[in-house]
């Protein structure tokens, strides 16, 4: 038998209500600091003399971890950025901004004066190519090298 005397709140009321914003609170804050301590590459893509180029030439990340590839074009042409395995479905974590997944599963799509974030699960330890095609031009994409080093335990 209830009395009357316990505090549960009623679905709908203004305490059910708080408790929700405040569990969402919480679930956003823990989802930012795991974002703050992960690993984070910047890359920038520019058209130099007509020839994209992305900076730097070599990303070095640590293997099979969570890490945050922001990306920045500074050009009017569109960029796709690839690399191999990173960016299949079952690698790819989040993605926010200016970027869209590619059909292919191969890489991503940075819009023209675009900026974005792309966090993903790195692969097993080594070196892999990764490129930044101008969607204008594909005959001149840039090579890069994608370094991979054992994660610290």
């Amino acid at each position: 038998m209830n009395s009357g005397s316990g505090c549960r709140p009623v679905i709908g009321s203004p305490v059910s209500h708080l408790g929700a914003i405040l569990t969402a609170a919480l679930l956003l804050t823990g989802a930012a600091r795991a974002a703050e301590t992960m690993p984070t590459v910047d890359l920038t893509m520019t058209v130099e003399n007509g020839v994209p180029t992305c900076a730097p030439a070599e990303l070095r990340l640590p293997a099979d971890t969570d890490v945050s590839i922001k990306v920045q074009n500074r050009s009017t042409s569109q960029f796709v950025l690839t690399a191999p395995q990173i960016f299949e479905n079952k690698n790819v974590l989040h993605h926010d901004g200016d970027v869209v997944h590619v059909a292919s599963n191969e890489g991503y799509t940075v819009k023209q004066n675009g900026k974005g974030e792309i966090r993903v699960r790195t692969i097993g330890a080594g070196q892999y190519p990764f490129g930044c095609t101008s969607v204008n031009d594909k005959s001149k994409p840039f090579r890069g090298t994608l370094t991979l080093t054992p994660a610290a335990r």
